[in-house]
């Protein structure tokens, strides 16, 4: 199974493409999509869902995972963040992909088995998990993908439940 994971952003929008076979996690792709500055945001908001597309249709996900805003003191970022959110929504629904949203807090259990971690904490943990050599760069890139390992994590889970569940 590919699982794309998302950090929601309009200036930076971090992406990663993770497989899953049993409990190994795979790193496909991971990088980040960029809007620039001083650009009329309808246009960010185009550029970032066209790149989205743009991926999609390359690295094809079977499920996406996409963090929820959680905004408690910068509050004027949260409008374009959301639109931005809604774009990149929008391109993984138009192609059909179910798509499950994890709280900050959801990711960081799951991937460091403590929901109020540190995000360098968390960075750490995405390296050692995807055998990666360095802390992904930007931050946002990091977060993506382990939103991408949160989302492996809980379909690990939900299946052996629903399997417990049947019997």
């Amino acid at each position: 199974m590919r699982i794309l994971g998302i950090d929601p952003g309009l200036a930076i929008v971090g992406f990663g493409f993770v497989d899953k076979e049993g409990n190994k996690l795979t790193p496909v792709q991971y990088g980040s999509i960029q809007t620039k500055a001083h650009t009329p945001e309808e246009e960010r908001l185009r550029d970032v869902y066209e790149s989205m597309v743009q991926l999609i249709d390359k690295y094809k996900p079977d499920q996406v995972g996409v963090e929820k805003l959680y905004f408690s003191r910068n509050v004027t970022t949260a409008l374009p963040v959301a639109q931005a959110r809604g774009v990149l929504l929008l391109a993984a629904v138009q192609k059909g992909i179910p798509i499950a949203e994890y709280t900050p807090m959801m990711v960081k259990q799951a991937v460091v088995g403590y929901g109020k971690a540190e995000k360098k904490q968390v960075q750490e943990m995405v390296k050692l998990l995807l055998k990666l050599s360095a802390v992904p760069k930007p931050d946002d890139v990091a977060d993506a993908l382990a939103v991408a390992i949160c989302h492996a994590h809980s379909v690990s889970l939900n299946s052996k439940l629903n399997g417990v569940l049947r019997k």
